[in-house]
């Protein structure tokens, strides 16, 4: 601690003096704002920092304030992971990463992705993990209770922050008859089964989904009636009252049906 504050209170020549910041505000407004690379070295400074940068409430901090910062681009290629800075005044530089979990990068699926923070599955288990490349920080969210295991065609996953700034995933399983919904807090480490839509029949493989796209209060997602190229439909879900809905489509004006990605820009979502 003593070390750090030299190198940020060093006067050399100059008289001027600042105030002592003291070791709360800097792990609470100073560390969760730092690039990828300081945090690491910071874990590095002592015990006790490394243990706050390790904890929850540090992943969940410097997740937010990614949002303000220049956009992270994750990519996941057959041999490497790296992660590359992107934006109009920016050079893309990528930084390679070494993956936490024991497996090809090839085997590692990207579901979901909010604010530098990554839900992934692992292809030789299917079980799913909360992963941020950028401070090394994984979780793996699958338990006894076969919560948490992604099944490739059927599942679909979208991450979300509820109104008390809490982390969660959304966990879509079609079923043979049903929609089963789960829900894991990043905050308690826990899954709640949560209703889905009655008497409707997007369960079938007649459907195709989408992965979540998170805007404001909303987790979106688009369903597309693939076998009979019929309607296309949003399905929305509430992260404050924890409820479902179905949304129309934008109409596209030709008359046509047609499919389209859902992206949020600016907090605005977009087709």
């Amino acid at each position: 601690m003593k070390k750090l504050k030299g190198c940020l209170y060093s006067t050399s020549e100059s008289n001027t003096k600042f105030p002592d910041l003291g070791p709360d505000l800097i792990m609470s407004e100073i560390l969760p704002r730092l690039p990828a690379k300081c945090v690491g070295r910071a874990k590095k400074v002592c015990k006790e920092w490394w243990s706050c940068i390790s904890s929850k409430e540090f992943v969940m901090m410097h997740c937010r304030h990614m949002c303000k910062a220049p956009r992270q681009k994750n990519s996941i290629g057959q041999e490497s992971c790296f992660i590359s800075s992107t934006g109009v005044d920016l050079v893309d530089e990528k930084t390679m990463i070494t993956l936490p979990f024991h497996v090809r990068p090839s085997d590692v699926w990207i579901l979901s992705s909010l604010n530098g923070l990554l839900c992934v599955c692992l292809r030789n288990m299917f079980e799913m993990l909360i992963w941020n490349p950028l401070i090394r920080s994984c979780i793996n969210i699958s338990d006894s209770k076969s919560y948490g295991f992604f099944k490739i065609y059927s599942d679909v996953v979208g991450l979300y922050i509820d109104s008390s700034n809490d982390y969660r995933v959304l966990h879509i399983k079609r079923g043979r008859f049903t929609v089963d919904v789960m829900a894991y807090s990043r905050r308690t480490s826990h899954w709640k089964r949560i209703s889905f839509l009655q008497k409707r029949h997007y369960h079938t493989n007649g459907y195709v989904w989408s992965g979540g796209t998170f805007c404001e209060d909303g987790l979106y997602f688009t369903v597309f009636q693939f076998w009979l190229a019929g309607d296309i439909v949003i399905i929305r879900f509430d992260v404050n009252t924890e409820t479902f809905s179905e949304i129309g489509f934008p109409y596209v004006g030709n008359g046509e049906t047609c499919q389209g990605n859902l992206v949020n820009m600016n907090n605005k979502l977009h087709v």
